[in-house]
């Protein structure tokens, strides 16, 4: 009998599914608000439950991420934070519901941008005040692509799909690439519900058809929402099949996968998968990416999104256009002393001053001091 050869990567941990709902309360009240939440989520001993988890189960120096439903800053700060001995991470979704319209899933509208960079420079700046650590991301198993929900995966598609990786990898905290992100993959814009999977996704087209809406606009609302949206196949060559299996799988793939697929992008040296590569690389080289200070700049612009990040004599100055239209800083950002570290346009230089941005462009700069 030939045994299969062990292999080990160094790699080891746990996520923990909605963690912060193990602590419930003693006395079970009456939901006079229509909030029930409050009553089961980041309960009274849930950071006592926590600790005795690490405590007692020896994985306390491997990196342990939670998931966190609804939950709150300091709340989050305590899970993270080293000296409380209970996770590494978390992750928290506030930022994903900034298209809820009146703060419903199924009520479609665009991005509010400004609320978006709100939410972030409060996590961010909020977690290294008190020495906490974030889980930063864009997309997960229950999540629409965020291409297509924060970018445009038609016209802009490489640009905007690499403006939102730089994003979140130049942030403080741990980025997290979900499958086929790296690729630019882009919700399946399914034509009718027998395609989806989803039984949430399945209800609801029922619940909204029964509210008065046509099927038509029913499936426009799926479309941008459904977590059938992250969940297709990876796509990994432009096969019938994306390369996934060798038969039929069990929910249709995106009809793009003929381009947008790894084989395809591996040796294209301005694919999106290779800008994943760079951006991956750059945080194992500049300890002022994976460990530096963050300072928010720009904060009132409606469409960039800007930081700096700061470390032992580095500075790192992070901007991002998050629409589709030029974005005129208004104030010009001296460049003197600085060189483009990385960005989604090509044959740009480093000017002595920078005044506007394209259309979802981003550039990083290093300065030195």
């Amino acid at each position: 009998m030939i045994r299969p050869r062990r292999i080990h990567r160094g790699v080891k941990g746990f996520r923990f599914d909605v963690v912060n709902l193990i602590s419930k309360p003693d006395v079970f009240e009456d939901d006079d608000k229509g909030d029930g939440r409050r009553f089961y989520t980041d309960g009274p001993r849930v950071h006592e439950y926590l600790q005795e988890l690490v405590r007692d189960t020896g994985i306390e120096d491997m990196v342990t991420v939670g998931e966190m439903s609804s939950t709150t800053l300091d709340n989050c700060i305590r899970y993270s934070r080293p000296e409380d001995r209970e996770l590494s991470m978390c992750f928290n979704f506030h930022h994903l519901k900034v298209d809820y319209r009146d703060g419903d899933k199924w009520k479609l509208m665009e991005p509010d941008l400004l609320r978006l960079k709100q939410l972030f420079m409060e996590w961010q700046e909020g977690m290294e005040r008190e020495n906490g650590w974030n889980a930063v991301f864009w997309c997960n198993h229950d999540q629409p692509r965020a291409i297509s929900r924060f970018g445009d995966d038609g016209q802009y598609w490489k640009e905007s799909a690499k403006m939102l990786a730089t994003v979140i990898h130049m942030f403080r905290g741990t980025p997290y690439v979900y499958q086929g992100e790296e690729l630019g993959m882009t919700n399946p814009y399914y034509e009718d519900i027998s395609r989806y999977r989803d039984v949430e996704s399945i209800n609801y087209y029922r619940i909204l058809t029964e509210q008065g809406i046509t099927g038509e606009e029913a499936l426009k609302v799926l479309a941008a929402r459904s977590r059938d949206n992250g969940r297709t196949p990876m796509q990994w060559d432009g096969s019938r099949y994306a390369g996934f299996s060798q038969g039929e799988p069990w929910i249709g793939i995106p009809e793009n996968h003929s381009y947008i697929n790894a084989q395809a992008e591996a040796g294209d040296s301005g694919s999106i998968l290779n800008y994943y590569k760079r951006l991956i690389a750059l945080r194992k080289e500049y300890k002022v990416i994976s460990e530096g200070e963050i300072e928010f700049i720009y904060r009132e612009h409606p469409q960039v999104l800007a930081y700096r990040r700061t470390y032992r004599g580095q500075e790192l100055v992070v901007l991002a256009n998050m629409k589709a239209s030029e974005a005129d800083l208004g104030e010009r950002l001296e460049l003197d002393g600085c060189r483009l570290l990385i960005g989604n346009y090509t044959g740009e230089e480093c000017g002595q001053a920078l005044e506007r941005l394209k259309p979802y462009e981003c550039r990083v700069y290093m300065k030195t001091r």
